[in-house]
């Protein structure tokens, strides 16, 4: 749902689109301050099925109204002198641009950052209670995250409309990996608090620019596919991490493995990103 939503959004803004992405993409932060304590609710007042069966309900009620208000870009006006500019790659069939560099860089570099921080906030929880942290003041870690992830959303966003798409990308890539080896050293609520602000609002922040990057690498007209490929290679790197952990503590009854090979990622996803090619523009010509 996420890919075809942020290729409409690109759609329709010219101008300032990081923070356009941004924007619309803040609704998932919001989801870890509502429905993370719901659920915690539910599975102490109740039992885990019916936390899962109420919120699927709910998602589904909420859902399938808001998605009949969506509405589709308007088509771009090619003017007969224009100079705008455009993305080279935006002529390209989608078999050259799923195996051209711009899109390799692209999903290796998406892949990683999802594999480094994917562990981390699933594990999130369990970490924190591990520490002693009561299980809703646990929770309560994650609607931080996610509350965080709002502000950074549109503090990335900013920043990547002035500064380049790929430098704000690179330094939340550096800070994310930072930020989960400094899990290594915590074990209160206060300081995990402290770490949820800043983990939540860097990983809130870089995920909508990846959006931005096949916008300009790749043009409007392929980027549903392209933008989609890329977001199912995320999609396995938010499953590597998860499971990684699960693994990590059945066998050390720990998660120090966990935030370190996470951290290790994330500073491979850094090199990854600063392999990314110029963003290729060209001008439109005159008819």
């Amino acid at each position: 749902f996420f890919a075809p939503m942020i290729a409409l959004t690109t759609g329709w803004f010219d101008t300032n689109r990081s923070l356009a992405v941004s924007l619309v993409s803040a609704g998932m932060g919001v989801a870890p301050m509502t429905i993370s304590p719901f659920a915690r609710w539910l599975i102490s007042a109740y039992d885990w099925r019916t936390a899962m069966f109420d919120i699927g309900i709910t998602a589904w009620v909420l859902l399938l109204p808001a998605v009949l208000l969506v509405r589709q870009p308007p088509k771009p006006v090619m003017a007969d002198t224009g100079s705008a500019p455009v993305a080279e790659g935006a002529g390209l069939t989608v078999g050259k641009a799923l195996r051209s560099p711009q899109f390799i860089v692209l999903g290796l570099t998406f892949f990683a950052c999802c594999a480094a921080h994917s562990g981390p906030i699933f594990h999130m929880v369990s970490y924190a209670m591990l520490c002693g942290v009561a299980p809703m003041a646990a929770v309560s870690i994650y609607s931080v995250e996610g509350l965080a992830g709002l502000g950074g959303r549109l503090f990335y966003g900013v920043l990547a409309d002035r500064l380049g798409v790929k430098p704000v990308l690179i330094a939340g890539l550096a800070i994310q990996a930072i930020v989960i080896a400094a899990y290594l050293s915590i074990s209160r609520l206060e300081q995990f608090y402290m770490l949820a602000v800043i983990f939540g609002a860097t990983y809130g922040g870089v995920m909508p620019l990846y959006a931005v990057l096949a916008r300009e690498y790749f043009g409007q007209r392929i980027l549903g596919t392209v933008f989609g490929a890329a977001t199912m290679l995320s999609s396995l790197g938010m499953a590597l991490g998860p499971l990684a952990g699960g693994m990590v503590f059945d066998a050390y009854a720990n998660y120090s493995w966990l935030f370190i090979g996470s951290a290790l990622i994330g500073l491979g996803a850094v090199g990854i990103a600063i392999a990314f090619p110029p963003l290729p523009r060209r001008e439109l010509q005159p008819a």
